[in-house]
């Protein structure tokens, strides 16, 4: 194993970084921070927005407007038990929160970061590191915010948990709400009334009659039903008002390759059309989809590096669920997610694969060295 990639993932591991709690959000980037700040000719840029963290490090003294790379990663994990923030090696695997998702593969990058920028002997160097604390609660305070403020890359690797696969496409989300609202009335003379409920049912029945829930994973739009709400607390009364939650994960193709505001009105007409004037639409979130062709020239690069260090084919992947990428793609900026081994993440028994740190080292390193100039 390589110095300091235990060492550091260990402690990264340690610094309980839940959302929740602010200053651990800034202890656990100064960790990270802490193994660059002795290398020559690096800027460490940071970023705050409403009490969150971040820092995007690279080499010289003015931020490029644009990156050739970046490597993203974010610190901060899912609650978990006390236990778990005590990192431990066993059968050649790193157990502890956020070992796989994603601490040990920040580790790694940071420490690829370093490597190529102290042996690049005075040759520009168009990468940059991104450290980010609130991932998994969206990063509308930490990369979204860093592309608000300008930040740019031709691609961007973010070293979420992937098993050596290029993630190049991710599900876009959607959280919406439906009220339906009827005319109230004694129960036990329904047609005197018009039941909320009856049109709630009739609406989430559409819905699921155009996105059907899949038996077995499958690449298709779904459509989760959360919640049905109403007003109504007692049995003998017909309820005149009704709100459906749903969670919906559409996949990028129903955007039809426009852009991510031409498309998202082309899905929310589709939306309302099964709907039709049975209830009223209100969107909580719709956030974009990640995409990046798998013919990039940046992924083709990165699979070639995953063949010459690991000797296997590297596939590209898809993900039902979404990253920091997608909010790069929406400001036309490519990226994929690629990690190490492991399983478990936001579970009790979350790990990642020892000998796979390495080879990830390896990988980002041979992948970055061919775009110094």
């Amino acid at each position: 194993m390589l110095p300091k990639i235990l060492s550091l993932s260990k402690s990264l591991i340690s610094v309980p970084s839940v959302s929740s709690n602010k200053d651990k959000l800034k202890k656990v980037l100064e960790v990270g921070l802490e193994e660059l700040k002795g290398v020559k000719g690096l800027t460490i840029e940071y970023f705050e927005k409403d009490g969150v963290s971040s820092a995007l490090v690279y080499p010289g003294t003015t931020r490029p407007k644009k990156f050739k790379v970046i490597l993203n990663a974010h610190l901060d994990v899912v609650a978990a038990k006390d236990n778990q923030f005590k990192p431990y090696e066993e059968n050649g695997k790193l157990y502890g929160r956020g070992a796989i998702d994603m601490k040990a593969a920040a580790a790694v990058e940071i420490l690829v970061f370093k490597k190529i920028v102290e042996t690049s002997h005075g040759v520009s160097l168009p990468i940059g590191l991104q450290l980010v604390t609130d991932e998994e609660v969206g990063g509308f305070k930490g990369t979204l915010y860093q592309l608000e403020k300008g930040v740019r890359a031709d691609f961007v690797v973010a070293g979420e948990p992937t098993d050596f696969g290029i993630n190049n496409k991710a599900k876009g989300i959607i959280w919406l709400k439906i009220k339906t609202k009827g005319i109230t009335g004694h129960g036990a003379y329904p047609w005197q009334g018009k039941n909320a409920l009856v049109l709630a049912n009739k609406i989430v029945n559409n819905i699921l009659k155009n996105y059907p829930t899949p038996k077995k994973e499958t690449w298709q739009t779904t459509f989760n039903l959360a919640k049905i709400e109403t007003t109504n607390t007692t049995f003998n009364k017909i309820p005149d008002e009704a709100i459906i939650s749903f969670d919906c994960r559409y996949i990028p193709e129903e955007l039809k390759g426009l852009s991510f505001e031409k498309g998202k009105n082309l899905f929310l007409n589709k939306i309302k059309k099964i709907i039709d004037k049975e209830g009223e639409l209100e969107i909580i979130l719709f956030e974009p989809p990640q995409i990046t062709e798998e013919k990039n020239p940046f992924v083709l690069k990165l699979k070639k590096s995953v063949q010459k260090v690991t000797r296997k084919k590297s596939k590209t992947i898809v993900k039902h669920g979404g990253s920091d990428i997608r909010h790069f793609n929406r400001f036309g900026c490519d990226g994929v997610t690629f990690g190490p081994i492991g399983q478990g993440l936001h579970s009790d028994n979350e790990w990642v694969d020892i000998k796979s740190l390495e080879q990830y080292y390896f990988i980002l390193e041979d992948f970055l060295k061919a775009f110094l100039s």
